[in-house]
């Protein structure tokens, strides 16, 4: 009798250990806990910030590089004036100019007043 006990207490300890598993608790359906799905939230959410970032920043640098050329045409157009006019400078004052527009005034040249300067 005793063997048989064993037997019917060794039956049901196997049936108990085979029905634990079916006890197990409810599988998850996500394959992300909660604070994985946070975090990959959040790294979104920087990589977005970052991309946003970045195309601001490029966006000023384009605008910026645009006012330098701008500024650099008005430099070389503000160069090209100052040449014409020292070459109107170099042309107004010639000898022979001076003396033209004195003669017309009515001023006469008197060589014992012109002193001559040396560099």
């Amino acid at each position: 009798m005793m063997s048989n006990l064993a037997r019917k207490l060794q039956q049901e300890q196997q049936q108990r250990t085979v029905q634990s598993p079916a006890t197990s608790p409810a599988r998850r359906n996500s394959i992300l806990t909660p604070g994985e799905k946070i975090l990959m939230f959040v790294f979104g959410a920087i990589v977005c910030f970052g991309a946003t970032f970045m195309v601001s920043k490029q966006a000023a640098i384009y605008e910026v590089n645009k006012e330098i050329q701008i500024i650099e045409g008005n430099i070389q157009e503000q160069q090209k004036i100052n040449s014409d006019l020292e070459i109107q400078i170099s042309e107004l004052s010639t000898y022979e100019r001076i003396k033209q527009v004195t003669e017309k005034l009515g001023l006469t040249l008197n060589e014992d007043n012109v002193k001559g300067v040396e560099n």
